[in-house]
């Protein structure tokens, strides 16, 4: 009677990874495959948000639009599995990383950090923006490039001089940082106050626009 010693002998496990391996598809193979199922779902109104995540000076950024435009900037700091959730929960379901819908704000926002952008001319969806933090947040646009309003100023210009404190809120809770740019008010004494992406993010858009 002999007994098989071969060391080599595969084991169960060892079949099922090469098995695995040989029929999971390549790198390529699932981009193309990604590609199709993205135009798929634009092509049949099936998407409700497409997202995308773009390197900045200031960290990576997820970007997130619907048909009407963007919707929402997020800092990696905010948790972007989050961000998508409530996306999920408060637009669609049907949420993609889809690139392709964002590359136009994609670009812009490379512009921008190249120095080569004052302004965005991006569709905008504004549906995350409600009541008064909503007119706050529509008037953030109107701090021209390189200039910075005091929270108080922009409660005089809302036509609300008391809400400072609801200024701040409103600049806090910003959904499309960067793009509205929030970091572009700051406090009476000229200190950072308070942003969404942090104060070393703001501190970097004010020298960027300083600098142009």
């Amino acid at each position: 009677m002999t007994t098989n010693t071969n060391a080599t002998a595969m084991s169960p496990d060892d079949d099922a990874a090469l098995l695995i391996a040989r029929t999971t598809p390549d790198d390529d193979v699932l981009a193309r495959l990604h590609r199709r199922l993205e135009d798929a779902a634009q092509e049949q109104g099936l998407l409700d948000v497409a997202y995308s995540e773009v390197d900045t000076p200031v960290g990576r950024l997820l970007l997130a639009a619907t048909e009407v435009g963007l919707v929402r900037v997020a800092y990696e700091r905010e948790g972007f599995e989050e961000v998508l959730t409530k996306l999920a929960t408060g637009i669609g379901p049907r949420v993609l990383r889809a690139p392709a819908r964002l590359e136009f704000a994609a670009r812009q926002i490379e512009e921008y950090f190249a120095g080569r952008r004052t302004s965005f001319d991006v569709a905008l969806d504004r549906r995350l923006s409600h009541g008064f933090r909503g007119l706050v947040q529509r008037h953030l646009p109107d701090i021209a490039y390189g200039h910075t309003e005091t929270y108080r100023e922009v409660a005089i210009h809302v036509g609300n001089p008391g809400a400072v404190r609801a200024v701040g809120s409103a600049c806090a809770t910003n959904p499309l940082p960067v793009i509205v740019p929030c970091h572009r008010v700051l406090r009476a004494d000229g200190s950072l106050g308070g942003y969404v992406g942090g104060p070393d993010a703001k501190a970097t858009l004010l020298q960027l626009e300083r600098a142009a």
